[in-house]
Protein backbone atom coordinates (compact mmCIF):
# COMPACT_ATOMS: atom_id res chain seq x y z
CA UNK A 1 0.00 0.00 0.00
CA UNK A 2 1.32 3.22 -1.04
CA UNK A 3 0.51 5.85 2.17
CA UNK A 4 1.72 8.77 -0.23
CA UNK A 5 -1.55 8.09 -2.30
CA UNK A 6 -3.87 8.25 0.45
CA UNK A 7 -2.55 10.86 3.11
CA UNK A 8 -1.68 14.47 2.49
CA UNK A 9 2.04 15.80 3.59
CA UNK A 10 0.65 16.98 7.53
CA UNK A 11 -0.63 13.05 7.74
CA UNK A 12 2.47 11.56 6.77
CA UNK A 13 4.68 13.89 8.94
CA UNK A 14 2.61 13.76 11.74
CA UNK A 15 3.22 9.63 11.86
CA UNK A 16 6.96 10.07 11.33
CA UNK A 17 7.00 12.52 14.18
CA UNK A 18 5.55 9.75 16.40
CA UNK A 19 7.60 6.75 14.76
CA UNK A 20 11.08 9.41 15.16
CA UNK A 21 9.95 10.50 18.77
CA UNK A 22 11.23 7.74 20.95
CA UNK A 23 14.30 7.61 19.12
CA UNK A 24 15.25 11.75 19.54
CA UNK A 25 14.32 11.02 23.19
CA UNK A 26 16.42 8.26 23.94
CA UNK A 27 19.14 10.01 22.07
CA UNK A 28 18.47 13.15 24.08
CA UNK A 29 18.60 11.31 27.27
CA UNK A 30 22.25 9.72 25.86
CA UNK A 31 23.34 13.41 25.35
CA UNK A 32 22.65 14.46 28.75
CA UNK A 33 23.97 11.44 30.73
CA UNK A 34 27.13 11.58 28.79
CA UNK A 35 26.93 16.23 29.29
CA UNK A 36 26.39 15.31 32.96
CA UNK A 37 28.85 12.52 33.89
CA UNK A 38 31.57 15.51 32.18
CA UNK A 39 29.92 18.24 34.18
CA UNK A 40 30.09 16.44 37.94
CA UNK A 41 34.01 14.41 36.66
CA UNK A 42 32.95 11.16 36.11
CA UNK A 43 34.35 11.39 32.59
CA UNK A 44 37.76 13.58 32.78
CA UNK A 45 38.43 17.20 30.79
CA UNK A 46 42.10 17.67 30.28
CA UNK A 47 43.51 21.44 30.07
CA UNK A 48 46.38 22.00 28.39
CA UNK A 49 49.14 24.91 28.86
CA UNK A 50 48.92 25.76 25.03
CA UNK A 51 45.47 28.00 24.91
CA UNK A 52 42.90 25.90 23.44
CA UNK A 53 40.01 27.84 21.09
CA UNK A 54 37.22 25.57 20.13
CA UNK A 55 35.06 26.16 16.62
CA UNK A 56 31.52 23.86 16.72
CA UNK A 57 28.04 24.00 17.08
CA UNK A 58 25.14 21.83 18.01
CA UNK A 59 23.28 20.94 14.98
CA UNK A 60 24.63 18.36 12.15
CA UNK A 61 24.93 20.37 9.08
CA UNK A 62 27.27 23.30 7.82
CA UNK A 63 26.88 26.48 10.05
CA UNK A 64 29.94 27.39 8.25
CA UNK A 65 32.94 26.38 11.22
CA UNK A 66 35.39 26.03 8.23
CA UNK A 67 35.09 30.00 7.20
CA UNK A 68 35.00 31.25 10.45
CA UNK A 69 38.25 29.17 11.05
CA UNK A 70 39.83 30.62 8.22
CA UNK A 71 38.88 33.92 9.58
CA UNK A 72 40.46 33.53 13.23
CA UNK A 73 44.13 32.17 11.61
CA UNK A 74 44.00 35.24 8.85
CA UNK A 75 43.28 37.74 11.77
CA UNK A 76 45.62 35.85 14.12
CA UNK A 77 48.60 34.30 12.49
CA UNK A 78 50.94 37.10 13.03
CA UNK A 79 50.03 37.53 16.78
CA UNK A 80 50.33 33.46 17.49
CA UNK A 81 51.98 30.53 16.02
CA UNK A 82 48.57 28.60 15.65
CA UNK A 83 48.15 24.88 15.02
CA UNK A 84 44.59 23.80 13.51
CA UNK A 85 43.21 20.42 15.12
CA UNK A 86 40.81 18.67 13.55
CA UNK A 87 39.00 14.73 13.02
CA UNK A 88 39.36 14.86 9.46
CA UNK A 89 35.90 13.90 8.87
CA UNK A 90 35.41 10.83 5.71
CA UNK A 91 39.41 10.68 5.59
CA UNK A 92 40.22 7.39 4.52
CA UNK A 93 42.92 7.12 7.18
CA UNK A 94 43.45 6.98 10.54
CA UNK A 95 45.31 8.05 13.63
CA UNK A 96 47.43 11.40 14.26
CA UNK A 97 48.47 12.66 10.48
CA UNK A 98 50.59 16.01 10.25
CA UNK A 99 49.67 17.61 7.28
CA UNK A 100 52.33 17.95 4.28
CA UNK A 101 52.70 19.39 0.88
CA UNK A 102 51.63 15.55 -0.07
CA UNK A 103 48.83 15.44 1.96
CA UNK A 104 45.51 14.98 -0.02
CA UNK A 105 41.46 14.99 0.98
CA UNK A 106 41.54 11.21 0.86
CA UNK A 107 44.49 11.68 4.20
CA UNK A 108 42.93 14.41 5.84
CA UNK A 109 39.99 15.29 4.46
CA UNK A 110 38.21 17.71 2.70
CA UNK A 111 38.07 20.78 5.25
CA UNK A 112 41.83 20.27 6.48
CA UNK A 113 42.65 20.16 3.41
CA UNK A 114 41.34 23.08 2.11
CA UNK A 115 42.65 25.01 5.44
CA UNK A 116 46.08 23.74 4.65
CA UNK A 117 46.23 24.75 1.29
CA UNK A 118 45.71 28.04 2.21
CA UNK A 119 47.51 29.03 4.77
CA UNK A 120 50.59 26.07 4.58
CA UNK A 121 53.83 28.02 5.83
CA UNK A 122 51.76 29.81 8.04
CA UNK A 123 50.17 27.26 10.41
CA UNK A 124 50.71 23.51 11.84
CA UNK A 125 47.45 21.70 10.67
CA UNK A 126 46.64 17.72 11.86
CA UNK A 127 43.93 15.53 11.91
CA UNK A 128 43.27 13.09 14.85
CA UNK A 129 40.01 11.36 16.28
CA UNK A 130 41.55 11.82 19.70
CA UNK A 131 41.82 15.46 20.23
CA UNK A 132 43.75 15.00 23.36
CA UNK A 133 46.09 12.68 21.39
CA UNK A 134 46.86 15.37 18.85
CA UNK A 135 47.13 17.97 21.06
CA UNK A 136 49.91 16.17 22.76
CA UNK A 137 51.90 15.09 19.32
CA UNK A 138 51.24 18.94 18.02
CA UNK A 139 52.63 20.11 21.50
CA UNK A 140 55.61 17.59 21.37
CA UNK A 141 56.57 17.95 17.60
CA UNK A 142 56.16 22.01 17.68
CA UNK A 143 56.81 23.34 21.25
CA UNK A 144 56.36 26.91 20.04
CA UNK A 145 52.69 26.18 19.18
CA UNK A 146 51.07 28.95 21.42
CA UNK A 147 47.40 28.64 19.80
CA UNK A 148 45.35 25.37 18.96
CA UNK A 149 42.28 26.18 16.74
CA UNK A 150 39.99 22.53 17.13
CA UNK A 151 37.46 22.68 14.48
CA UNK A 152 34.35 21.20 15.82
CA UNK A 153 34.93 20.30 19.00
CA UNK A 154 31.98 21.53 20.62
CA UNK A 155 31.02 18.29 21.57
CA UNK A 156 34.44 16.86 21.76
CA UNK A 157 34.52 17.13 25.97
CA UNK A 158 37.83 15.29 26.47
CA UNK A 159 39.40 19.00 25.64
CA UNK A 160 38.65 21.44 27.91
CA UNK A 161 38.90 24.22 25.71
CA UNK A 162 40.18 27.96 26.72
CA UNK A 163 37.45 29.23 24.23
CA UNK A 164 34.56 27.70 23.38
CA UNK A 165 33.23 29.36 19.80
CA UNK A 166 29.78 27.79 19.15
CA UNK A 167 28.15 28.54 16.04
CA UNK A 168 24.50 28.57 15.13
CA UNK A 169 22.81 29.25 11.49
CA UNK A 170 20.45 32.12 11.83
CA UNK A 171 18.42 30.03 9.29
CA UNK A 172 17.92 26.94 11.49
CA UNK A 173 18.34 28.22 14.48
CA UNK A 174 18.80 26.11 17.43
CA UNK A 175 15.44 27.06 19.57
CA UNK A 176 13.61 26.43 17.09
CA UNK A 177 14.89 22.84 16.24
CA UNK A 178 14.90 19.63 17.68
CA UNK A 179 16.58 16.48 18.35
CA UNK A 180 18.31 14.26 16.21
CA UNK A 181 16.76 12.00 14.40
CA UNK A 182 13.70 14.85 14.98
CA UNK A 183 15.57 17.58 13.66
CA UNK A 184 19.30 18.42 13.51
CA UNK A 185 20.17 18.98 17.17
CA UNK A 186 23.56 17.27 17.88
CA UNK A 187 22.62 18.46 22.16
CA UNK A 188 19.58 20.19 23.30
CA UNK A 189 19.35 23.89 22.14
CA UNK A 190 19.94 24.88 25.97
CA UNK A 191 23.83 24.07 25.75
CA UNK A 192 24.28 26.64 23.48
CA UNK A 193 24.92 28.31 26.75
CA UNK A 194 28.04 26.00 27.65
CA UNK A 195 29.89 28.53 24.75
CA UNK A 196 31.91 31.67 25.62
CA UNK A 197 31.05 33.29 22.15
CA UNK A 198 27.98 32.25 20.57
CA UNK A 199 28.35 33.36 16.64
CA UNK A 200 25.18 33.65 14.39
CA UNK A 201 26.17 33.10 11.03
CA UNK A 202 24.53 32.88 7.46
CA UNK A 203 22.81 36.32 8.84
CA UNK A 204 20.92 38.11 5.72
CA UNK A 205 22.21 41.11 4.52
CA UNK A 206 19.34 43.39 5.19
CA UNK A 207 18.91 41.91 9.06
CA UNK A 208 16.95 44.52 10.82
CA UNK A 209 18.25 45.60 14.39
CA UNK A 210 14.23 44.11 15.25
CA UNK A 211 15.62 40.84 13.64
CA UNK A 212 19.14 41.18 15.90
CA UNK A 213 16.76 41.53 19.03
CA UNK A 214 14.21 38.73 18.54
CA UNK A 215 17.25 36.44 18.04
CA UNK A 216 18.87 37.96 21.27
CA UNK A 217 15.50 36.97 23.18
CA UNK A 218 15.19 33.47 21.87
CA UNK A 219 18.83 32.52 22.41
CA UNK A 220 18.50 34.11 26.42
CA UNK A 221 22.22 34.26 26.40
CA UNK A 222 24.24 34.51 30.04
CA UNK A 223 25.48 38.56 30.01
CA UNK A 224 29.26 37.06 30.15
CA UNK A 225 28.55 35.43 26.64
CA UNK A 226 30.17 37.25 23.50
CA UNK A 227 27.42 37.48 20.93
CA UNK A 228 28.10 37.83 17.54
CA UNK A 229 26.81 38.16 13.89
CA UNK A 230 28.21 37.48 10.88
CA UNK A 231 27.12 36.68 7.10
CA UNK A 232 28.36 35.38 4.05
CA UNK A 233 30.65 37.14 1.64
CA UNK A 234 31.55 35.14 -1.99
CA UNK A 235 34.33 36.49 -3.85
CA UNK A 236 35.37 36.11 -7.75
CA UNK A 237 35.43 32.50 -9.19
CA UNK A 238 38.62 30.95 -9.39
CA UNK A 239 39.35 27.75 -12.07
CA UNK A 240 39.17 24.87 -9.82
CA UNK A 241 42.21 23.57 -12.47
CA UNK A 242 45.02 25.99 -13.35
CA UNK A 243 44.56 27.62 -16.67
CA UNK A 244 46.16 30.25 -19.11
CA UNK A 245 43.16 32.69 -19.85
CA UNK A 246 40.21 31.90 -18.31
CA UNK A 247 36.88 32.58 -19.57
CA UNK A 248 34.91 33.62 -16.42
CA UNK A 249 36.75 35.93 -13.73
CA UNK A 250 33.47 37.60 -12.47
CA UNK A 251 30.26 36.66 -12.24
CA UNK A 252 29.10 39.90 -13.24
CA UNK A 253 30.69 39.07 -16.82
CA UNK A 254 27.87 35.70 -17.41
CA UNK A 255 25.54 36.89 -20.09
CA UNK A 256 22.03 35.94 -20.78
CA UNK A 257 22.62 33.49 -23.06
CA UNK A 258 25.37 31.53 -20.93
CA UNK A 259 24.67 28.35 -18.78
CA UNK A 260 25.70 27.63 -15.62
CA UNK A 261 25.69 24.11 -13.59
CA UNK A 262 25.98 24.46 -9.81
CA UNK A 263 27.79 21.55 -8.55
CA UNK A 264 27.76 21.04 -4.72
CA UNK A 265 28.46 18.04 -2.21
CA UNK A 266 28.08 20.35 0.91
CA UNK A 267 25.68 20.17 3.73
CA UNK A 268 23.50 23.68 2.84
CA UNK A 269 24.13 24.70 -0.57
CA UNK A 270 20.65 26.68 -1.03
CA UNK A 271 23.04 30.27 -0.25
CA UNK A 272 25.62 29.67 -2.91
CA UNK A 273 22.32 28.44 -5.01
CA UNK A 274 20.73 31.38 -4.38
CA UNK A 275 23.61 33.99 -4.84
CA UNK A 276 24.43 32.60 -8.62
CA UNK A 277 20.37 33.18 -9.52
CA UNK A 278 20.95 36.84 -9.06
CA UNK A 279 23.80 36.34 -11.97
CA UNK A 280 22.54 33.47 -14.11
CA UNK A 281 18.81 32.90 -15.62
CA UNK A 282 19.98 29.25 -16.82
CA UNK A 283 20.98 27.79 -13.85
CA UNK A 284 20.95 23.95 -13.24
CA UNK A 285 21.82 22.40 -9.86
CA UNK A 286 23.35 19.10 -8.95
CA UNK A 287 23.60 17.87 -5.10
CA UNK A 288 25.39 15.18 -3.78
CA UNK A 289 25.51 14.39 0.19
CA UNK A 290 28.13 16.24 2.42
CA UNK A 291 32.00 15.60 2.01
CA UNK A 292 30.68 13.20 -1.20
CA UNK A 293 34.31 12.03 -3.33
CA UNK A 294 32.84 11.74 -6.93
CA UNK A 295 33.26 8.25 -8.36
CA UNK A 296 33.81 8.18 -12.14
CA UNK A 297 29.96 7.71 -12.30
CA UNK A 298 29.15 11.23 -11.21
CA UNK A 299 31.53 12.82 -13.73
CA UNK A 300 29.55 10.25 -16.18
CA UNK A 301 26.17 11.82 -15.12
CA UNK A 302 27.48 15.65 -13.90
CA UNK A 303 29.02 15.94 -17.83
CA UNK A 304 25.85 14.40 -19.25
CA UNK A 305 23.58 17.37 -17.38
CA UNK A 306 26.65 19.29 -18.58
CA UNK A 307 25.93 18.78 -22.11
CA UNK A 308 22.30 19.35 -22.38
CA UNK A 309 22.60 22.81 -21.14
CA UNK A 310 21.52 24.96 -23.49
CA UNK A 311 24.03 28.26 -23.43
CA UNK A 312 26.44 30.33 -26.03
CA UNK A 313 28.90 29.25 -23.32
CA UNK A 314 28.62 26.72 -20.43
CA UNK A 315 30.22 26.98 -16.62
CA UNK A 316 30.30 24.42 -14.25
CA UNK A 317 30.61 26.22 -11.12
CA UNK A 318 31.69 24.37 -7.53
CA UNK A 319 32.28 25.19 -3.67
CA UNK A 320 35.76 25.46 -2.70
CA UNK A 321 35.12 22.76 -0.40
CA UNK A 322 33.97 20.47 -3.42
CA UNK A 323 37.47 22.14 -5.81
CA UNK A 324 39.74 20.90 -3.42
CA UNK A 325 38.09 17.01 -3.76
CA UNK A 326 37.73 17.81 -7.41
CA UNK A 327 40.85 18.89 -8.38
CA UNK A 328 42.66 15.59 -6.50
CA UNK A 329 40.12 13.24 -8.67
CA UNK A 330 41.66 10.96 -11.02
CA UNK A 331 38.45 10.52 -12.49
CA UNK A 332 37.89 14.39 -13.32
CA UNK A 333 37.86 14.36 -17.77
CA UNK A 334 41.14 16.65 -18.47
CA UNK A 335 39.22 17.51 -21.37
CA UNK A 336 37.02 19.36 -19.35
CA UNK A 337 39.16 21.35 -16.68
CA UNK A 338 38.93 24.92 -18.46
CA UNK A 339 34.95 24.86 -17.61
CA UNK A 340 34.85 24.46 -13.85
CA UNK A 341 35.21 27.32 -11.66
CA UNK A 342 34.70 27.35 -7.29
CA UNK A 343 33.88 30.58 -5.61
CA UNK A 344 35.73 31.01 -2.45
CA UNK A 345 33.50 31.94 0.70
CA UNK A 346 34.56 34.06 3.07
CA UNK A 347 32.65 35.46 6.21
CA UNK A 348 32.46 38.94 7.81
CA UNK A 349 31.38 40.01 11.07
CA UNK A 350 28.46 42.87 11.59
CA UNK A 351 29.45 45.81 13.27
CA UNK A 352 27.30 46.13 16.69
CA UNK A 353 27.09 47.92 19.17
CA UNK A 354 31.21 48.71 18.87
CA UNK A 355 31.94 45.12 19.86
CA UNK A 356 34.66 43.08 18.06
CA UNK A 357 34.64 39.18 17.99
CA UNK A 358 38.62 38.95 17.10
CA UNK A 359 38.98 41.57 20.49
CA UNK A 360 36.64 39.49 22.23
CA UNK A 361 38.57 36.02 21.01
CA UNK A 362 42.18 37.35 21.90
CA UNK A 363 41.13 38.20 25.88
CA UNK A 364 39.35 35.16 26.06
CA UNK A 365 42.41 33.33 25.14
CA UNK A 366 45.04 35.76 26.75
CA UNK A 367 43.13 36.29 30.38
CA UNK A 368 43.45 34.21 33.22
CA UNK A 369 39.52 34.32 33.55
CA UNK A 370 36.53 33.47 31.47
CA UNK A 371 35.55 35.52 28.17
Amino acid sequence: MDLSKILNKDQRKSIMDALLTPFAWGYGAGVWLRNAAFNIGVLPQEEFDVPVVSVGNITVGGTGKTPHVEYIIEKLYSRYHIAVLSRGYKRKTKGFILASNNSTPRDIGDEPYQIYRKYSGLITLAVCESRRKGIRELMRIDPNINLILMDDGFQHRYVKPKVNVVLVDYNHPPYDDRMMPLGTLREPARNVLRGDIVVVTKCPTDITAMDIRMVKKNLALFPYQGLFFSNIRYADPIPVFPVQSPQLTSLQWLHDDDAVLCLTGIATPKPLVRYLRQFSTHLKVMHFDDHHFFTRRDFNDIFKVYNQLEGKRKFIITTEKDAVRIMNNPYYPPTKRNCIYYIPMKVGFLELEGSNFIDNLVKGIDDQGDV
